[in-house]
């Protein structure tokens, strides 16, 4: 009972929060954010008040579940960004920005955190420093769709944004990858050309094989069925079936694998909206279903976030060299790309301030570093990646909005619309 009633009040806050910062245009996904972190126990769970949000971070976690499959259904969102007509269209361009901005970033965030290792060597090792390189190359695709969704924005920096970033997920991967590899390599002084190379290419090959084949029997098995009704549970069975078999790791060979949750439902996604010819219907009613599973992951992720982690100065100085180089990094390496890739002027200016929502793909990635590194060096990459995250999710969807809105994709709501909206209240104001 007492976590039913801990999901209530989790819907219930993000919603209130929601016309609380509406009247500072905050976008919702924000506002989201903000109610998780009052009602997690950083704030309110400190009064250990049963049922009156999070107490632990044990309450917290217990609803991980809820957050995998509101993973599933985002990446699943963002595969309907891949249709073949969008990728004819800038399929080069979000290949080269995608790949080249998120190297760019490891680049310079290594860079900065080395040079902070040769300045305080015993509080950042370079295993440590490499390992936040790879992860400050993850973008948080929730964030992104959700502040696209909610002011419909529509635009060329919207039209490259979601491929980007889904890409991101796929690049970040592989980088974080080969440098966690390189990490354990320096730890344990031995390197494995396995953990390196091969076991992060199996992944991504067997996630994206295993998404291919579930979108096209999602295809198929959708002509089955004629109600809308019946469809939209068919793909809400085949989300919730690929998050739950991607948790599943085996050996092949001598190769350990496993597969990306994202990277498999954004496959399944693309494979889908490519093949059924009422994808685009499905798709829009499928977001409207998943609403509230949304508000409650973005609460919940909110929840998660420790201020805990603000007494260490060590961590304050880390986290402000890693957000400012990973910030530097997105803005310069998407400006950079993009006038390579001769993008329009409006992606070029504003495409990397998008770019920076950092939360659940960086959050598992400090997870597999923290077991792998140990717990020193492994618990200091997990605090400043949660000090980073804690800033870039509260402060990353309002200047996601401030980009859209001066690229010109957020349009401002017509005199003519506001005008019937108000009238609407009055009618209903005197009907009372």
């Amino acid at each position: 009972m007492t976590q039913l009633l801990s999901i209530a009040v989790a819907l219930a806050g993000g919603l209130f929060m929601t016309r609380i910062a509406g009247k500072f245009k905050l976008p919702d996904v924000t506002a989201y954010l903000i109610a998780g972190l009052l009602i997690g126990p950083s704030v309110l769970g400190r009064l250990n008040i049963a049922g009156i949000g999070f107490t632990t971070m044990e309450s917290v976690e217990a609803l991980d579940i809820i957050c995998d499959v509101a993973l599933g259904f985002i990446a699943f969102a963002i595969g309907n960004e891949f249709r073949l007509s969008q990728i004819k269209k800038i399929g080069r361009q979000a290949c080269i920005v995608g790949v080249l901005q998120a190297a760019i970033t490891t680049a310079v965030v290594d860079v900065a955190l080395i040079i902070l290792h040769f300045i305080i060597p015993d509080v950042i090792s370079i295993s440590v420093a490499i390992t936040l390189g790879a992860i400050a190359a993850a973008t948080a695709p929730a964030a992104t769709l959700m502040v696209v969704r909610q002011y419909k924005a529509k635009g060329a920096v919207t039209e490259i944004l979601l491929p980007v970033v889904a890409l991101d997920d796929a690049v970040g991967l592989v980088i974080f990858s080969f440098s966690f590899g390189i990490a354990k390599a320096l730890t344990s002084g031995s390197a494995s050309i396995v953990d390196i190379i091969v076991e992060p290419l199996l992944e991504i090959s067997l996630s994206l094989a295993f998404g291919a084949i579930c979108g096209w029997l999602l295809a198929k098995a959708e002509a089955i069925f004629h109600s809308n009704r019946n469809r939209i549970t068919l793909v809400v069975s085949f989300v919730i079936l690929t998050v739950a078999v991607s948790k599943a790791v085996f050996h092949l060979a001598q190769f350990k694998c496993g597969f990306s949750s994202l990277l498999v439902c954004m496959m399944l996604g693309t494979v889908f909206c490519n093949m059924s010819p009422l994808s685009e219907d499905i798709m829009d009613r499928s977001d409207k279903w998943t609403a509230p599973l949304m508000t409650l992951f973005f609460v919940v992720s909110g929840s998660e976030l420790q201020l805990s982690i603000l007494s260490s100065v060590y961590v304050l100085v880390i986290g402000f060299v890693y957000i400012l180089s990973r910030s530097a990094g997105k803005y310069l390496g998407a400006r950079f790309s993009s006038k390579l890739a001769g993008c329009d002027e409006n992606i070029v200016k504003y495409l990397g301030i998008t770019l920076l929502p950092q939360a659940g793909v960086a959050l598992g990635m400090s997870s597999l570093a923290m077991s792998g590194l140990g717990a020193a060096e492994g618990g200091l990459i997990r605090n400043i990646t949660l000090f980073g995250v804690l800033v870039y999710e509260l402060v990353g969807p309002s200047l996601t909005k401030m980009a859209l809105t001066k690229s010109g994709d957020i349009k401002p709501k017509s005199a003519e619309v506001l005008s019937r909206r108000e009238t609407a209240i009055q009618n209903a104001g005197r009907n009372k």
